[in-house]
């Protein structure tokens, strides 16, 4: 079966935005988070245009190429301006979970209203055997409260931005995991941690 996982850059102080994200400001004053995706020299094989560092390369290329479908929030659906239209993936399909009107979802994304476990049902379904990455604080910890998310990929950037949307929200109890990976990079640290059940 394929797994659920989320893999977002994060300050060291939790936050995964800076202040005053939205439409048209992307990560408000945090895109220093996003610096790692042109700080190399080593073209993704993915993502045209990102450049990284060779670890980072490494570690990112092999994320991006597991996921079969993506699941995002509302507001990280906003503060994308949409995707364009399309997703925040290049072969991937997006799956949006929101409670309210969506007038501007195109035929290439899914509105998913009926909560966090349909929209994962829904992602698995159009995956292919692939896995499904989570974007957004309020879909990564609405995933863990429902007890569906197999993987969390902390991309630390060495910054404290002291406010934004933070990465994870409220949970109702503790959350064991276990450390499977790091891989320590100019810019960035990628930690990796495999949810306990």
């Amino acid at each position: 079966m394929s797994k659920v996982f989320s893999a977002l850059a994060v300050s060291v102080d939790g936050f995964i935005t800076g202040r005053d994200p939205g439409a048209d400001r992307g990560l408000g004053d945090g895109s220093v988070l996003f610096d790692w995706y042109g700080s190399g020299d080593v073209p993704s094989r993915l993502f045209d245009g990102f450049r990284l560092t060779e670890p980072s390369a490494r570690v990112f290329d092999d994320l991006a190429g597991r996921i079969g479908a993506v699941i995002v929030g509302r507001n990280t659906y906003e503060d994308s301006s949409h995707f364009g239209g399309g997703s925040p993936h290049p072969t991937a399909p997006v799956f949006v979970v929101t409670h309210r009107p969506a007038p501007d979802i195109t035929d290439r994304q899914t509105l998913v209203t009926t909560g966090i476990e349909d929209a994962v049902a829904a992602a698995r379904d159009a995956a292919g055997g692939k896995d499904v990455g989570l974007m957004g604080g309020g879909v990564v910890t609405a995933a863990l409260r429902a007890g569906l998310v197999d993987e969390l990929v902390l991309h630390q950037v060495p910054v404290l931005l002291g406010a934004g949307r933070r990465y994870f929200q409220d949970l109702p109890e503790h959350v064991r995991l276990r450390l499977v990976d790091v891989t320590p990079a100019p810019d960035v640290t990628h930690l990796h941690y495999q949810v306990e059940r």
